[in-house]
């Protein structure tokens, strides 16, 4: 195993050590199957922890050159996920997607290609947070504003 590989798979996916190298060790040591192998799982766990109660979170909102305007509730199962840093930079991101396509509805919202990162969809950041607090992430709730 090449630990460089594992480093950087981490910085790609922001995922834990153990389950890089483990994705790594199952995919030969190629990188790109290693990328699918995590996606996959991720939908797995985002789809094992989907019955579980979600009891925190936090509101962000995205202004953009004061004609539109754009707020996310995320919600959490705890206030320990909704309080990281990286979680608050989820919904930051939500809400500017949400300022950038106005999605009509959550579905919407989550099948829409992410404006940074077109291959990925907003679907695929959430599973991937879910994967990576190990906490059901969900987006209970979003509104758009234009003049």
């Amino acid at each position: 195993m090449d630990a460089q590989k594992v480093k950087t798979l981490r910085q790609q996916t922001g995922i834990s050590f153990a389950q890089c190298k483990e994705a790594l060790d199952d995919a030969g040591n190629d990188l790109d199957q290693a990328l699918t192998i995590l996606k996959e799982k991720g939908a797995a766990i985002a789809e094992k922890k989907s019955g579980r109660e979600l009891k925190a979170g936090t509101i962000s909102a995205y202004i953009h050159q004061g004609i539109i305007g754009a707020m996310v509730e995320l919600q959490s199962e705890t206030d320990f996920v909704s309080k990281n840093p990286e979680f608050k930079n989820l919904a930051d991101e939500l809400a500017m997607q949400v300022a950038a396509v106005d999605p009509a509805d959550a579905e919407a919202l989550l099948t829409s290609p992410y404006i940074k990162e077109p291959d990925k969809t907003i679907d695929d950041l959430v599973k991937a947070a879910v994967q990576k607090f190990g906490e059901r992430v969900e987006v209970s709730r979003f509104i758009r504003f234009s003049l």
